[in-house]
């Protein structure tokens, strides 16, 4: 199928992907916008995952008060001043810093929830569960399930996107990284609240 200058000039303003890319996304997708931005996505992520063991040193540290009574203050590291100066970059960890002050996550990510604090939730959903009479060969599935829904509450990169709740956290992080072509890291965040 042939695809147009024009196409792969609406799809590259859509997603921010290059031309070539766009250009073999709409050729995948045979003209189908919605198929060419999953595509293009898929390539991202790959590209993303090839990037994730760089170092990140450069960033930012972004405050954000909403109306006098939240205050969150979000370091985002990446791997070059470059990019840290950037618009879209800039963009994203306000967004995280409005996610953070909305969504009132704990932690980062489920990697940094401490051993004592999991077995602890690990323990309660336990009971609750014994408790409620369930039988003990599906306690231990309930209980992880629950625990998936503790991590999706409590770790920033695991929580549903408060512009876009299709997408996880980490998955606006992933877009980003594909998109600037760096590593980059939510590497700490504090959340202040009025009366907390």
């Amino acid at each position: 199928m042939a695809v147009t200058a024009q196409e792969v000039k609406r799809l590259r303003e859509m997603t921010g992907a290059g031309m070539m890319d766009c250009k073999e996304a709409l050729t995948e997708a045979q003209g189908d916008y919605d198929k060419a931005v999953e595509v293009l996505r898929k390539k991202g992520l790959s590209k993303a995952a090839k990037k994730a063991g760089r170092e990140t040193k450069e960033g930012l540290v972004h405050a954000y008060i909403h109306d006098g009574r939240v205050g969150v203050l979000i370091q985002v590291n990446c791997e070059t001043d470059f990019v840290a100066r950037t618009q879209e970059f800039r963009n994203m960890v306000h967004d995280l810093a409005l996610q953070v002050a909305a969504a009132s996550p704990r932690w980062v990510s489920r990697e940094n929830v401490e051993a004592e604090e999991l077995e602890k939730e690990r323990e309660i959903y336990r009971q609750q569960m014994l408790d409620q009479g369930k039988p003990e060969q599906i306690v231990d599935k309930i209980v992880e399930g629950k625990l998936s829904k503790f991590y999706e509450e409590s770790c920033l990169l695991e929580q549903p996107f408060i512009k876009d709740p299709e997408k996880k956290v980490q998955d606006v992080v992933t877009e980003a990284i594909a998109k600037l072509g760096e590593n980059m890291q939510v590497t700490r965040f504090c959340r202040y609240g009025l009366g907390e």
